[in-house]
């Protein structure tokens, strides 16, 4: 009997922390989650990742301030050139508001809300630009954000001139931080309703 109990004393502490297994991780699961799952063991964007996201916002935001500084020096406020008919012309227009003319005369508002956007924006894609789609969604954001913001800064509205439309019917005068913006609206839209977009060329 004294055998016996020897031999179950023994058992008993193998089973307690002899076995590799049980000593190294109690539950078995938080190695392995990290192993395959690599979305849990990303740092943030890597150097590389950095350095497109602000390549692209730099060459919006130069772009942009170029094509507003030729028409202001080409066209008076209100004057137009035609480019393509009726369907597409330039057009010096000065907005005081937001987006396609929206709020009008809030221009020193959205300037202060401007800059704290655009701060947003690069806290956002240091903790969610894993994959490039969204990289470069923000980045045009970003690149938008700033071009239109030196605008309100310096003149106290944003320059619009892209004026198209058919007859008496126009589309709403924009500009090409506009532009910039509305297409990072879509691709942010389309990776909310398509996760895996998001995924695409993952930065790990």
């Amino acid at each position: 009997s004294g055998l016996a109990r020897d031999a179950g004393i023994g058992d008993e502490e193998e089973g307690a922390g002899g076995g590799p297994e049980g000593a190294g991780d109690p539950e078995g699961t938080g190695d392995q989650d990290v192993a395959t799952d690599p979305a849990k063991a990303w740092r943030g964007p890597s150097a590389g990742r950095w350095a497109l996201f602000a390549g692209i916002a730099i060459v919006v935001v130069v772009l942009d301030q170029l094509s507003k500084g030729w028409l202001v020096a080409n066209l008076d406020p209100g004057e137009a050139m035609v480019v393509l008919g009726e369907w597409l012309r330039l057009v010096h227009g000065q907005n005081s508001g937001i987006l396609f003319g929206m709020l009008p005369q809030s221009a020193p508002i959205f300037a202060v809300v401007s800059i704290g956007v655009t701060g947003l924006i690069v806290v956002y894609h240091a903790k969610a630009g894993r994959g490039i789609v969204t990289t470069i969604a923000l980045a045009l954001l970003l690149g938008g954000a700033i071009g239109n913001l030196i605008d309100r800064l310096r003149y106290g509205y944003v320059v619009d001139f892209v004026d198209m439309g058919i007859g008496s019917w126009r589309f709403y005068t924009y500009n090409l931080a506009d532009a910039c913006i509305t297409t990072s609206i879509i691709l942010l839209i389309v990776m909310a309703v398509f996760p895996r977009v998001a995924e695409w060329g993952a930065d790990d």
